[in-house]
């Protein structure tokens, strides 16, 4: 890789108590030496001790920017196991951009998104599943999705993978050996001992690919979409739940015409809500995609809340409904009991088949009710949001599919009594697929288009 020397501001851009600007690369110490002034007179970064910190002032030119800590790690002891330096600075948006200006005019060049990261992985200190376990930890918005990260950079899915490696390298190894070598290695009985290791590898992967979209949910929250016919009270419910106004909310019927998504956590769990215009037959031809948008979020949910308006005689548009989520794990909201209502929670349970909770947009009653039934499905399993996960992403769900095809091929050839040396093809194509997730087995663009999901400065 280009042996240049990066750096970047590693810490939200906002006012805080303090900022980190990162360098890393072979000049690292001999650019923090031209921007650093120790009190202690004389004092060069390059001949001090790694894992030290040095207190001084960062100049430019003969103009004093800040005062700051300095901390040195020497290669490979570091994050990005090259030369590294970071500047801790005070917190201020104006100060933390003079300093990395004045770093980059001594010598280093811009940081690209996750290139830090990325130079862990190039130099080998962690493998690629644990670089993207990085910025899942980042951006991870609740508590299973945290602890699932850190699970990943421990090297809970390297550990698993480098193990169906390894059963695979074995199984085509004997083989080429055994052609190479006929008169001394045998391959009687070898074919059956193979297709038993390939199937314990085939279940294994299963689970895995069983698990990704329970990953999917970890990573971005439980898709819960909110259905009703116009004017029940969706917009209402989603701004109470988000606990801010974020939909418009109106007397006139069909005034959510696109659907409108928010980030909450109830009980540590995340869902990603969504609110969809009214289900409702209409000419109005923007208000007729809206519906069709509803229709096609219900589809893709793995969680629905159909808000019924209780103050008027369910119609043909609730009978739409009610169809749509018999086959949906859902929640029926009967709304405006601070109204007469028409129907009660045991006859809509009955016409539904699902829970139903009475609530009041309007006097806020009924949501804590609310949160209680989605934690209590979380906790059983009702939806299935399961914390034990390997993957959280498509591109180590499409390696994981890839590899488990070509197995199949492997024990099918087996089957057929085909030659053992037809088996390595797919053994190999296998390994391959499996060592893409770790990035053991690399390709340029694969590995860039990972990094560049990475925030700037990790």
């Amino acid at each position: 890789m280009e042996q240049r020397t990066i750096a970047a501001i590693a810490t939200a851009m906002s006012p805080g108590g303090i900022s980190v600007i990162r360098i890393s690369g072979p000049e690292a110490f001999e650019v923090a030496d031209r921007v650093f002034r120790s009190k202690k007179a004389g004092k060069r970064l390059c001949e001090q001790e790694t894992h030290t910190i040095h207190y001084g002032y960062i100049f430019r030119n003969e103009e004093m920017i800040d005062e700051v800590l300095v901390l040195l790690m020497r290669g490979p002891k570091s994050y990005t196991a090259e030369d590294t330096v970071e500047i801790d600075c005070h917190g201020g948006v104006l100060v933390t951009k003079r300093i990395l200006e004045t770093v980059l005019e001594n010598g280093a060049s811009p940081a690209d998104p996750g290139e830090f990261t990325k130079r862990a992985f190039l130099n080998g200190r962690i493998d690629l599943s644990r670089a993207e376990a990085v910025m899942d930890l980042i951006q991870a918005k609740n508590e299973f999705a945290r602890k699932n990260a850190v699970s990943q950079l421990n090297g809970k899915l390297y550990f698993k993978i480098k193990d169906f490696r390894d059963m695979i390298l074995d199984g085509a190894a004997q083989i080429e050996a055994a052609l190479d070598d006929p008169e001394q290695i045998s391959l009687e009985g070898f074919c059956e001992k193979l297709d038993q290791d390939l199937d314990g590898i085939c279940i294994g992967l299963d689970e895995m690919l069983a698990d990704a979209d329970n990953g999917r949910m970890l990573a971005e929250g439980i898709r819960t979409v909110i259905l009703g016919r116009p004017n029940a009270g969706k917009s209402s419910l989603l701004n109470l739940l988000a606990g801010q106004e974020r939909a418009i909310v109106t007397e006139i019927a069909g005034t959510t015409r696109d659907t409108l998504e928010e980030q909450i956590l109830l009980g540590g769990i995340g869902f990603r809500l969504v609110d969809t215009a009214g289900i409702r037959s209409t000419e109005d031809i923007v208000e007729k995609i809206g519906v069709s948008k509803a229709m096609e979020q219900a589809e893709n949910a793995d969680l629905i809340l159909y808000v019924v308006d209780g103050s008027m005689p369910l119609d043909e548009n609730d009978e739409q409904i009610i169809g749509m989520i018999q086959d949906k794990k859902a929640v029926v909201l009967l709304n405006k009991s601070d109204l007469p209502l028409y129907i009660s929670e045991e006859e809509l349970k009955e016409k539904t088949g699902k829970k139903v909770i009475t609530v009041s947009a309007k006097e806020f009653t009924g949501f804590k009710r609310l949160e209680n039934v989605l934690c209590e499905m979380f906790l059983h399993r009702e939806v299935q949001y399961n914390d034990e996960v390997w993957i959280t992403n498509i591109r180590q769900k499409e390696n994981l599919r890839h590899a488990r095809e070509s197995l199949q091929l492997v024990r099918e050839s087996i089957s057929q009594n085909m030659p053992e040396d037809f088996l390595t093809i797919d053994l190999m194509n296998a390994y391959m697929e499996l060592g893409y997730i770790l990035g053991e087995e690399v390709e340029d663009d694969m590995v860039d288009r990972v990094f560049s999901k990475f925030c700037m400065g990790k």
